[in-house]
């Protein structure tokens, strides 16, 4: 009999050279000895896939656990992941002590074709920490040339090329398919993309040492050198009952994401249909989430997969709370 809740799950992490230790320091994280780059909090990758913690699925992966409830857990809406044996979504933080690649992520067509059936990427980033001066890097200075770019490239030359955007906490940034981007050093970021784990690298910094290989034939045949110098995007503003703010950030093809603000003892009543898991990460604060007569306590920054046919939840606010509500 299929068991419908709010699911918890052990992160899957990843020691990637520009990573550090600021889960632990700032998110409060108990982290293993060395470099932490990334966490997969929400993942069914080949190259992860994270384990559910809580209830009578503990302890199968995620990628299990959605061959097991199939559309039950996923919804119609997605179909797209579905048909083709794949959760939709990848959830993660990230911890840029030292800044990443300058690289880009194919789009689906391009993906499917070249690299053995996987994904395109579209991600989005949002800034939980930035030491001052924290930037991104997205899309190409305005007068950009495909050849006057790849020569720079391959001379190790690209900054004047590249577009700079100073975050602060709170910044959001939607990085479509095909856009050229980087996140710089000192930032903690919230990354939901799709379930893809394709990087076309164009500059590394000089880390090819590290065993980082460049793409750069397929980075040019992806890039979209039509989005020149774009700037931060500002959230929009959802109607709210008392007590609750909401705010649209990102929303594309493959998924749609929210920030909701919950006053103190506010509480929220969904219900998932059956068209669309939802995905809430809490990023200030605590709630309590309630659904199919399971209970979970909810603190930041943790995340919680709510699935396609678990019916009516509530998020009851504990303390004052920010949160992510992803959907697709």
């Amino acid at each position: 009999m299929a068991h419908f809740y709010p699911l918890i799950f052990e992160p899957v992490l990843k020691d990637y050279v520009w990573g550090g230790r600021s889960l632990e320091t700032i998110l409060g994280r108990t982290l293993p000895l060395g470099v932490t780059a990334e966490s997969w909090e929400i993942a069914a990758h080949p190259n992860g896939s994270s384990v559910v913690s809580n209830g009578p699925y503990s302890g199968l992966s995620l990628k299990s656990l959605h061959e097991i409830l199939g559309l039950d857990l996923v919804g119609a809406d997605p179909v797209w992941a579905h048909n083709g044996g794949k959760f939709p979504l990848l959830i993660k933080l990230l911890d840029a002590h030292d800044r990443l690649s300058v690289q880009v992520h194919p789009y689906d067509s391009y993906a499917l074709l070249h690299e053995n059936g996987e994904f395109g990427k579209s991600e989005m980033w949002v800034v939980l920490h930035a030491e001052p001066g924290g930037s991104v890097i997205l899309g190409v200075k305005k007068g950009t040339v495909p050849d006057e770019f790849r020569r720079a490239a391959l001379d190790g030359q690209l900054d004047p090329f590249l577009h700079r955007i100073f975050v602060e906490q709170g910044d959001f940034i939607c990085v479509p398919s095909g856009s050229l981007h980087a996140i710089m050093g000192g930032l903690v970021i919230a990354e939901i993309q799709q379930n893809s784990d394709v990087t076309y690298r164009v500059y590394d910094w000089g880390r090819q040492s590290a065993g980082r290989p460049l793409h750069l034939d397929q980075a040019m045949e992806v890039i979209n050198f039509d989005q020149t110098e774009p700037g931060l995007e500002s959230p929009l503003p959802l109607p709210s009952p008392s007590g609750q703010r909401r705010e649209a950030l990102c929303s594309n093809e493959y998924f749609k994401v929210e920030r909701w603000f919950l006053s103190e003892g506010n509480l929220y009543i969904g219900e998932n249909d059956g068209s669309t898991f939802e995905i809430w990460g809490v990023l200030d604060g605590t709630v309590e989430i309630e659904g199919g007569e399971s209970n979970i306590r909810l603190t930041a920054v943790n995340f919680t997969l709510l699935p396609a046919s678990l019916g009516k939840f509530t998020i009851n606010a504990a303390s004052a709370a920010t949160l992510l509500r992803i959907y697709t």
